[in-house]
């Protein structure tokens, strides 16, 4: 009996050492695709990445689940019908067919990363499998210039962060004193609130500029009207893989198993209506409006080859909030402003995603300590992410330091916070060996105002 036992444990070791060793080599440098614009090293979606989402087409109107590969969506239900990607036995044959991730992630990270293996082989170089049979990849791809990109999850609930040390201490310099702008819980623990799922849109979706309660400095009582400081937030936010239950708080050493990718985050903010609602009780009405993603999510396992060891913590954080290893990544993000009208585009700010005092994992054991509940699909955002230089703060806020320094753009126009008619684009990506693990853009325009 213990010689049985013995042998399934071996059996079940060596399995996971393969398994790891094919994952392994889906983030190989030298892999490349048969889909030539996969192998130019300034795509966002070579085959070191295949990030999920949802999309349909003017051929088949259904949303369904796909993969970016190159300039081209790759449709899972297609090659999942025509028996070239497996799903477990017990597993919902229809999950690709669905017009949201939820019911595929909640099969589980041995199902995402099993799909990713399958993929990957599949769209290598030297797979001729579905390369050389032209009539079913006329059926299993769709150019991504032709295809309408949907929200990828169906977001039970939304949670917004406030974890870049820069970013606290220039808001905190602008609005308290400058010698104490971290107040004395913000290195204790990473802060947040709870957003709104409903108002999460998709990028390319327009935002109509909010209106609300306005305290005008020589007024003595608040006015309703249009926002006049309307703001950007560059961030990035991660979605649930596996939730937990009522009142069992996640690990914080075991907090990334519970993610499955990460998407750019624009958290749209009014900045007037929030200054005066904000007291005592934090944002509402000025970050209800709109949340802008990307649509598509890239996976923790497309990052690990981009692992960075976060900043240093001090004080050390109390025991739950502890891990070892590497918990920050290589992300590189900037913002393009581009006026209506206007030719160009301006970029406005860069920045990186390793600036971040808190780890992705520990907001998310924060999140739970007290034994709040997660499902698939929740979204999580890290708040603004700020560096350490002028030119790399993630809100026109900083940028321009609350309207005082306003920024010069392409063309002669200026800008102290966003206009009507104004484009905003974020975009990110980790830089590998001779290609590039990108996110795509996160894109919003500005319409005016309701008009009652």
């Amino acid at each position: 009996m213990l010689a049985g036992a013995r042998k399934a444990f071996q059996s079940g070791a060596a399995r996971s050492s393969q398994v790891m060793g094919e994952l392994q080599a889906t983030r190989d440098p030298a892999r490349k695709s048969w889909i030539d614009s996969a192998n130019d090293p300034h795509c966002d979606f070579p085959i070191q990445n295949l990030p999920f989402g949802v999309f349909s087409n003017a051929a088949n109107q259904a949303p369904r689940v796909g993969v970016a590969i190159g300039d081209l969506v790759a449709d899972l239900s297609v090659l999942h019908t025509a028996g070239l990607l497996r799903l477990p036995a017990n597993a919902p044959q229809d999950v690709f067919a669905r017009g949201a991730l939820n019911g595929f992630i909640a099969l589980g990270r041995e199902t995402w990363r099993s799909v990713r293996v399958q993929l990957s082989s599949l769209l290598a170089r030297e797979t001729a499998t579905l390369r050389d049979d032209a009539a079913l990849r006329a059926r299993a791809f769709v150019r991504q210039a032709d295809a309408t990109l949907h929200l990828p999850v169906e977001i039970p609930g939304y949670t917004d962060f406030y974890s870049s040390k820069e970013h606290a201490t220039n808001v905190g310099s602008m609005f308290r004193d400058p010698k104490n702008a971290l107040l004395p819980n913000w290195s204790e623990m990473p802060i947040g609130y709870n957003g709104r799922a409903s108002s999460v849109v998709v990028s390319g979706t327009s935002v109509r500029r909010p209106s609300g309660q306005l305290k005008l400095p020589d007024q003595e009582r608040p006015v309703l009207g249009a926002c006049r400081k309307l703001d950007i937030e560059l961030e990035t936010g991660f979605i649930i893989g596996r939730g937990n239950a009522l009142g069992e708080p996640i690990a914080c050493e075991a907090a990334e198993d519970h993610i499955f990718g990460m998407v750019l985050l624009n958290d749209w903010s009014a900045r007037d209506i929030q200054q005066w609602e904000y007291v005592p009780l934090g944002p509402f009405n000025a970050k209800t409006f709109a949340t802008s993603i990307s649509p598509w999510v890239v996976t923790l396992d497309a990052l690990e080859p981009f692992r960075v060891a976060q900043p240093q913590q001090e004080p050390q954080p109390l025991e739950y909030l502890r891990h070892e290893g590497n918990h920050a990544f290589d992300i590189a993000l900037e913002v393009l402003l581009r006026p209506e009208g206007a030719a160009q585009a301006s970029t406005i700010a860069r920045t990186n995603f390793r600036h971040m005092y808190w780890s992705m994992a520990q907001q998310l054991a924060h999140h739970t300590v007290a034994g709040c509940n997660t499902r698939v699909g929740d979204l999580m955002g890290s708040g603004t992410i700020s560096g350490p230089t002028p030119d790399s703060f993630g809100s026109l806020l900083e940028l321009t330091w609350n309207a005082k320094n306003p920024l010069a753009l392409n063309g002669g126009e200026t800008r102290v916070f966003i206009e009507d008619g104004d484009e905003l684009t974020l975009a990110g990506w980790c830089q590998g060996d001779g290609y590039r693990v990108g996110f795509g853009t996160c894109v919003g325009k500005i319409l005016p105002a309701h008009k009652a």
